[in-house]
């Protein structure tokens, strides 16, 4: 029985792995069309960065590759404020506090910098932002991330939300130009209470597979699940 259900969990994955691969080949396509049209109208009010957990008492490649990545759009004028987003997952750090951390020591102003601390999964982080943007007046809004993310969200950000959503995946040529910055934060200030409780202590593999998909965000206020304009 156990040799089965490996087979079909093992049969699913290997699927899924081929409609994500199909869909980065269309996504970046997409992405390019929407680098040239961001061209015309840049700066956007905003731009969405998806958190990831703070480990060891510093940044990895990961965020590194984030957080730089959203510092070359603004210093570049392709944004005017920039919405990092995560709460506190898999470590006691609130993921957006920490790269808003990072972010100002590389140069962007506090006062353009937006942090969402609810989201625990990445459908969340794009939902929780935009909520955060329409409050705060912003009317045009990108989501930056690394290219396997960013086509994995597409779907989603064009589905459920009816102002448009530009992507703007990172170029890691871009990235080499500025990967020698190595700026230093107290992460005390986002630090999460004393209480912290892992996702993965608190929420089974499965539970979390749909958060990722976005079955945990409450759409009671939006019934066609379709967040409004910003």
């Amino acid at each position: 029985m156990k040799n089965k259900l490996r087979h079909i969990l093992s049969s699913i994955l290997t699927c899924m792995a081929l409609l994500q691969l199909m869909g980065c080949m269309s996504s970046k396509k997409a992405a390019v069309r929407d680098l040239a049209k961001i061209e015309l109208i840049k700066p956007l009010d905003a731009i969405i960065v998806p958190g990831i957990p703070f480990n060891n008492g510093n940044w990895d490649s990961v965020m590194k590759g984030r957080v730089l990545w959203s510092y070359i759009l603004y210093k570049n004028g392709y944004t005017k404020n920039v919405i990092y987003s995560g709460s506190a997952v898999y470590s006691p750090y609130y993921e957006g506090l920490i790269m808003g951390l990072y972010a100002e020591q590389l140069g962007i102003p506090r006062a353009h910098i937006f942090c969402e601390t609810k989201a625990r999964h990445s459908t969340e982080n794009v939902y929780y932002s935009y909520l955060l943007a329409k409050d705060h007046g912003f009317k045009s809004i990108g989501i930056a991330t690394d290219p396997f993310q960013s086509s994995l969200l597409r779907r989603f950000t064009r589905k459920r939300f009816e102002t448009h959503i530009w992507h703007l995946p990172m170029n890691t040529d871009s990235l080499k130009i500025y990967n020698h910055l190595a700026p230093k934060i107290d992460p005390i200030s986002a630090a999460a209470s004393d209480s912290f409780i892992s996702i993965t202590e608190s929420e089974s593999f499965w539970k979390r597979m749909r958060g990722t998909m976005g079955k945990h965000i409450d759409w009671k206020q939006y019934p066609n699940r379709k967040v409004p304009k910003l």
